[in-house]
C-alpha cells in the first residue's frame, strides 16, 4: 500500500446559506458524480441519516442534498468517540437541463443515490399560420 492510500481524509465542514438560529453543525458529504447520455448520477456518503432525514431539492439548476441525522443515545461511558456529530450539507449547479418529473432517490447503507434523468431536446415544431 502507498502513503497516500493509508491517509484519513477529515470531515469537512459545509456552509449554510444565510444565518441559522440552531447551533448546529453540518458535513460536506463526500461524492463521487458520473454521467451518461441519458442521466446524471449523485452518490453521496452520508451515515447515520435515515431516509426520512434526507432532504433534496433542484431549484434553479442548483441540487440541493441535506441529510439530517437523529442523536444516538449510547448506553454507558463513552471510552472513544472519533465520528463526530452533525448533519450533512452539499450544493452542486447542474449543467445539463434536467427532467425534473423524473429524479429518483435512494438511501441503502449510508449511501445517498440520486439520479438525474436528461430532459429530451426540444424539437422543431412547425407553426401553421392562420389567415385573418
Amino acid at each position: 500500500m502507498s502513503e497516500k492510500q493509508l491517509q484519513v481524509q477529515e470531515k469537512q465542514s459545509a456552509r449554510t446559506q444565510g444565518e441559522t438560529t440552531k447551533n448546529e453543525t453540518y458535513y460536506a458529504p463526500q461524492v463521487d458524480i458520473y454521467e451518461t447520455e441519458k442521466e446524471v448520477i449523485v452518490v453521496a456518503d452520508m451515515p447515520g441519516v435515515q431516509p426520512e432525514g434526507v432532504d433534496l431539492s433542484l431549484e434553479d439548476n442548483i441540487l440541493t442534498i441535506q441529510g439530517r441525522r437523529k442523536e444516538v443515545a449510547h448506553s454507558g461511558r463513552m471510552v472513544l468517540e472519533e465520528y463526530e456529530p452533525g448533519h450533512y450539507l452539499r450544493r452542486f449547479t447542474v449543467a445539463e437541463t434536467i427532467d425534473q418529473e423524473g429524479i429518483e432517490a435512494s438511501l441503502a447503507d449510508g449511501v445517498l443515490r440520486v439520479r438525474l434523468p436528461k430532459a429530451a431536446p426540444a424539437q422543431p415544431k412547425k407553426i401553421a399560420v392562420k389567415i385573418g
